[in-house]
């Protein structure tokens, strides 16, 4: 059967970029691997970002987002059963940073699937930087993503993260949720991803997953409205950085997580953009889409409008 892992971790996390380092172990190993981009956004950055994996032993698929939840079920199902068929090594699913874990074991359990597939790892991205500005609803989801984890990875890392202190507050959130898990440091790997070892790739590959059960106080559709969609963006190369660091500061514009797509430019081409509150990253890649994902609570779009059409030069520019 095939093994079936799940990356969880709430918005802006990490999961994507750990995702990377670990689907290129599994490929490096000589394993044929898939990977399913599982989420209900209506725009996906992440496959971009995932598109230097494609090779002969990775295949890369995505769930179109649609706002039913039924509809998306049946979209996951349908992909995981032409996964199914083609007998890879192992799969591994990327959901939204808003995931409700019972879809994952549900579907799993439904024939064919249950002929095909075996839980695998369930792997936690866990941000250490989230301590202290979490909502009531982000704090659910980082308590409810955690709860069934083999394994919890701490992202960046850097010799100032009291991972103490981080596993205190994961539990507290597991407490409010009525969930009766609790973390301790031999749960958790907590280093710098550039210094992630073999031995350290293998102890994740067989990290598994515990039964755990909480109280669900929301439904994935009733944080939706944390995603905004900003597309057809034409900025000039040299105030990319400052507007999307505007936006970070402006608290008109809400309370911002993250900021992930890619812009075209002049000098450079396609620059990936990945922007947290502490920086923002730019990196060139070989190809884009002209799209910026805003992640947040309580996010104003015309805020954040103001903020790109002073500068931007698409008179197709859309937000959603």
């Amino acid at each position: 059967m095939t093994k079936t892992d799940l990356l969880t971790g709430i918005l802006g996390s990490g999961k994507t970029t750990f995702l990377l380092r670990y689907a290129r172990y599994l490929i490096d190993s000589g394993l044929r691997i898939a990977i399913l981009v599982n989420d209900l956004g209506a725009v996906n950055v992440d496959m971009l970002m995932l598109s230097e994996l494609k090779c002969d032993r990775c295949q890369l698929e995505m769930i179109a987002g649609t706002a039913d939840p039924c509809c998306h079920k049946r979209r996951f199902k349908t992909q995981l059963i032409s996964l199914g068929m083609q007998h890879f090594d192992r799969v591994i699913i990327e959901p939204s940073g808003i995931f409700d874990m019972d879809e994952f074991f549900d579907i799993l359990h439904e024939s064919p699937l249950d002929n095909w597939f075996e839980v695998g790892s369930i792997i936690g991205i866990i941000d250490p930087e989230c301590g202290g500005r979490l909502t009531e609803q982000m704090e659910y989801l980082f308590a409810s993503e955690a709860s069934c984890c083999g394994k919890l990875v701490v992202s960046k890392f850097n010799s100032g993260v009291d991972t103490e202190k981080l596993i205190e507050h994961l539990n507290s959130s597991l407490a409010e949720i009525k969930c009766d898990r609790r973390f301790t440091e031999r749960d958790v790997i907590a280093k710098d991803w550039s210094e992630l070892t073999d031995e350290d790739f293998r102890v994740i590959t067989a990290a598994g997953y515990r039964s755990s059960s909480y109280v669900k106080k929301y439904r994935a559709e009733e944080i939706l409205s944390s995603v905004r969609y900003f597309m057809h963006i034409s900025l000039p190369d040299e105030v990319i950085v400052s507007v999307i660091e505007g936006i970070m500061r402006d608290e008109r514009c809400g309370r911002i997580f993250r900021i992930k797509g890619s812009l075209f430019t002049e000098k450079q081409g396609w620059l990936k953009i990945n922007a947290m509150p502490e920086k923002v990253e730019t990196e060139p890649v070989s190809e884009g889409q002209s799209v910026l994902i805003v992640i947040g609570d309580d996010l104003d779009k015309s805020a954040i409008d103001a903020h790109l059409t002073k500068f931007n030069s698409d008179p197709e520019y859309v937000s959603v």
